[in-house]
């Protein structure tokens, strides 16, 4: 008798398929019903290149590299996108003032039940609007989603979350407070730099682990990680706000605090949807952020992405605005009920490295 393999089913057998099928019909419900919300709104749907000079700046990003040839073989070396950011944003620099945008978008080092190295990110960006006007937006989104499927609620492995009560909005500074008891604000400088030893030092008054060679960025991960995400998103929506300006690559630094930026991000049954900014549009102050995060970068995975200097010099002419991005296939995931990323997906990429 032969042994039995324990290897899964490939997605495209027609059993498969079969219990992934009623997943992938409320995807395009919600598609089209999001599609139709941004008409409605008097957003222009755009379509930007996969293809960048630089995949984006952010430390903890990693993207898929390759190479084109000119026609007479010359090299240069290019890279699949982490997000329409740039493309869009010199889209808002061309004069567009209300744009959404479905892309596929490609991160590397990233597979589980909520991630996957292609998936579908939807952008949208308001010109001369602030980012609150975001968080109506994302509120409007979630309730839309789950009407479009008929879900009273939204799910994820047991957690539940009623899309149609009015997000709760709390400050990450708050959130460290509560949930972690931790004075976050009093190691940040008025300027937006950062005491490492401050912010170490409330930590191990809470017993929390601290190693020698973590640096300030490290610290605060591990305490969103371990203390305040897990928390968020239950029962209704949370929008997670003001993030240290050191944390907020692309976002301005709030006019009420310079210590915090306008950015925030939205959970859902503990799960993190979206990330939003009031948009940065200082030029020069971006580029010394940029400079800044490919430091760390090299600092812990010993590699850095090139500059978009066309980005930068787009920046200069940006109007002010709000952009958000909101991980598609998540919110797919929990308006069905959906477990794995996987199931949401029409054509997954095959497996690798096993």
């Amino acid at each position: 008798m032969e042994p039995t393999s324990s290897k899964a089913s490939p997605w495209w057998t027609r059993s498969v398929h079969a219990d992934r099928r009623p997943f992938l019909i409320g995807r395009n419900a919600i598609q089209a019903a999001l599609r139709e919300f941004f008409i409605r709104n008097g957003f222009i749907e755009v379509d930007t290149p996969t293809l960048q000079v630089s995949p984006g700046n952010e430390a903890h990003l990693h993207a898929f590299a390759t190479e084109a040839l000119t026609t007479d073989g010359q090299k240069a070396s290019f890279y699949l996108h982490t997000s329409p950011e740039f493309a869009c944003k010199k889209l808002l620099a061309a004069g567009e003032e209300r744009i959404a945008c479905f892309a596929h978008v490609y991160r590397n080092r990233e597979r589980g039940p909520l991630h996957h190295p292609e998936f579908t990110m939807l952008e949208w960006y308001r010109a001369g609007e602030t980012y609150e006007t975001l968080m109506t937006d994302c509120a409007a989104l979630l309730a839309l989603a789950a009407k479009t499927v008929g879900a009273k609620k939204l799910s994820y492995r047991g957690a539940e979350t009623d899309p149609f009560l009015t997000p709760e909005r709390i400050s990450v500074a708050a959130a460290f407070e509560r949930y972690a008891g931790i004075d976050l604000l009093g190691s940040i400088g008025l300027d937006g730099s950062t005491d490492r030893e401050h912010l170490a030092a409330e930590m191990r008054r809470v017993g929390m682990r601290v190693a020698n060679d973590d640096h300030w960025p490290d610290l605060f991960s591990r305490v969103l990680v371990e203390k305040v995400e897990p928390y968020l998103g239950f029962g209704r929506a949370t929008i997670l706000d003001e993030y240290p300006v050191s944390e907020a690559a692309l976002a301005r630094p709030s006019a009420r605090d310079h210590r915090v930026a306008e950015r925030f991000e939205l959970y859902a049954c503990g799960v993190e949807l979206a990330n939003a900014f009031g948009e940065l549009t200082n030029a020069v102050e971006q580029r010394r952020r940029f400079e800044i995060e490919m430091a760390e970068k090299a600092r812990i995975y010993g590699e850095t992405y090139p500059l978009d200097e066309e980005f930068l010099e787009a920046l200069a002419a940006m109007p002010e605005a709000s952009g958000i991005a909101l991980g598609f296939d998540r919110l797919v995931m929990l308006a069905t009920g959906a477990s794995r990323i996987e199931q949401v997906l029409w054509a997954p990429v095959s497996e690798f490295g096993s």
